[in-house]
């Protein structure tokens, strides 16, 4: 069986990922944005790897998650799975960058660029990238009107 890693792990997708794999008899180490959210986890505690928790929209935090996600041990796979949707107004990172290009883009660039290198990358994407048209001159968001389907659909491609 393998070892997996999967963000977002506390709901949606990322929490039907784990149950289905846990339930295959996988090892799974969970991800929580906060320790508050990992209490959702609490059913599944027993069966995973562990509990990993970190803010993906945050660098330091992500760099912390990569950390932690070391100290497990190499993942077979990773299950890139957290991501921001229609947020209502672009929301700023600590970072300086628009939450949804944090979370979605570069926290999985960093997670994938300082953990052990796993056999597998699974990013979850959704087809609203066809409806991008990337402007790598903004990709924060800093320039042009918030428009939160258009900030995801750039994300996602």
């Amino acid at each position: 069986m393998a070892r997996i890693f999967i963000t977002g792990s506390t709901d949606g997708l990322g929490l039907a990922n784990a149950r289905t794999l846990l339930d295959a008899g996988h090892e799974v180490l969970l991800h929580a944005r906060t320790a508050d959210r990992a209490t959702a986890l609490e059913d599944l505690a027993a069966q995973a790897v562990g509990i990993v928790v970190g803010d993906l929209s945050s660098t330091s935090e992500t760099r912390d998650l990569a950390e932690q996600v070391n100290g497990y041990g190499r993942m077979d796979a990773v299950i890139h799975n957290a991501g921001v949707y229609l947020s209502p107004q672009r929301v700023g990172t600590r970072d300086g960058h628009s939450r949804t290009l944090a979370v979605n883009v570069l926290a999985p660039y960093l997670l994938t660029a300082l953990i052990e290198r796993p056999d597998r990358l699974i990013y979850v994407s959704s087809g609203m990238h066809h409806d991008a048209a990337a402007d790598l001159g903004d990709i924060n968001w800093t320039r042009r009107p918030w428009n939160a389907g258009q900030a995801y659909s750039e994300s996602k491609l």
